[in-house]
């Protein structure tokens, strides 16, 4: 039997479940911004030759935004004076990056149709070009989504997963959201490309569940292999690859966790937990099978909203300056 939620998750699946929201739809732009997709796409293609990790980490944009009150670009507002946004929540500070690329693509979109496309689905479409340009599946968007006006780093703190998560725990997670075992374990495979810091499994290597001992599902030649990139007291910003081939999309994420070199704790829990072992399996067999499940993932992912009152923001990093009339009528 599932615990009981947690207050601030109970309010989360109440607000997705009752809110009234627009609908989404492909090509929501193809009138007002037709040349939205291209931008979008062109813009990712030249920060990923300039900067190759830029892929993952614009990728992971949509899973950390819309899992925090759904896809609404909260996560891009910069803190003001009163407001704490999401940048420096847990699961962001230090480890997300590349905010500048969707700057760029935002400053290109408001020369070519000013106003007229929003953070929020800029999220999602450059998530889906960074997979495709990393060589993985490709989707149809859906699109329309707008940007909230505020952000929360509580609420950024109290949902996103710790690298330390089991499988257990990252199926209740992606359960009040709708998102099957299947979907949790495709869409796990993000780890497909980017890397991680020490940071995130020193524990692992060196005091497994505070048992002064290494995690025993790792591979032992992995293991030495990770005891000289992350040791003991060393520097935990320190990056590794998160799989064999960190900036291809494919399966072999997959293919190490059956080996037992998955880098992160939630990743290789993933083949140790029956419910998912299965899943896991599948996937590190069947690239085409694993493919098709992520992308049916990242749609349902992008459906994700809280019905919150919303804007077209000029400008990702801050919301729209509103007349005093406004404010008070809001």
């Amino acid at each position: 039997m599932s615990p009981p939620l947690p207050a601030f998750l109970l309010l989360v699946s109440i607000a997705f479940t009752s809110a009234s929201v627009a609908p989404l739809r492909p090509g929501f732009y193809a009138e007002t911004c037709p040349e939205a997709e291209f931008i979008v796409k062109d813009v990712m293609r030249r920060n990923m030759i300039r900067e190759p990790r830029s892929a993952a980490s614009v990728m992971r944009f949509q899973f950390h935004d819309c899992f925090v009150n759904g896809c609404d670009a909260s996560m891009l507002l910069d803190d003001t004076p009163n407001m704490l946004g999401e940048k420096l929540s847990l699961s962001n500070i230090d480890s997300l990056r590349s905010y500048e690329v969707i700057d760029e693509i935002k400053e290109e979109l408001e020369r070519v149709c000013p106003g007229m496309v929003s953070c929020a689905d800029i999220i999602i479409m450059a998530s889906r070009d960074a997979v495709v340009l990393s060589g993985g599946p490709d989707w149809e968007v859906k699109l329309g989504r707008e940007d909230s006006l505020t952000a929360s780093q509580e609420d950024a703190d109290n949902i996103m997963p710790s690298p330390r998560a089991n499988a257990s725990l990252l199926i209740d997670l992606f359960e009040r959201f709708n998102l099957s075992v299947k979907d949790m374990v495709a869409l796990s495979g993000s780890h497909s490309i980017g890397q991680a810091r020490c940071f995130s499994i020193v524990f692992r290597l060196y005091n497994q569940s505070g048992s002064g001992k290494p995690d025993p599902t790792i591979e032992p030649k992995y293991k030495e292999k990770l005891n000289r990139l992350c040791p003991l007291g060393g520097d935990e910003s320190v990056t590794g690859d998160l799989d064999a081939t960190p900036t291809i999309f494919d399966n072999r994420y997959f293919k190490d966790l059956v080996a037992g070199r998955g880098f992160l704790n939630s990743d290789q829990t993933l083949y140790t937990f029956p419910e998912t072992k299965k899943y896991v399996t599948l996937f590190s067999k069947d690239q085409r099978t694993f493919f098709k499940a992520f992308a049916e993932g990242m749609i349902k992912m992008g459906d994700l909203q809280s019905g919150r009152p919303g804007e077209i923001r000029s400008n990702c990093r801050i919301v729209n300056s509103r007349p005093v009339d406004a404010l008070l009528v809001s």
